[in-house]
């Protein structure tokens, strides 16, 4: 399935299916961050009941800290 994470076109495997499923592909599941799915910001309870589909528009941008 082809999804456009941060404006990328990516082909991620048939078996993710909702945006929990996505982070956890992408090891980003323990980290603080946030979540757009097509133009909407994701509450992190909602994150499992978000399905995706070939086309939808993800926005991921997580915390990095420094000094």
């Amino acid at each position: 399935m082809k999804l456009h994470i941060n404006g990328q076109g990516v082909e991620v495997p048939d078996g993710i299916r909702t945006v929990v499923d996505l982070l956890e592909h992408f090891e980003l599941g323990e980290k603080m961050l946030i979540v757009e799915h097509n133009d909407a910001i994701l509450h992190k309870e909602d994150h499992a009941g978000a399905e995706l589909a070939e086309g939808h528009r993800i926005e991921i941008v997580h915390f990095v800290g420094g000094g």
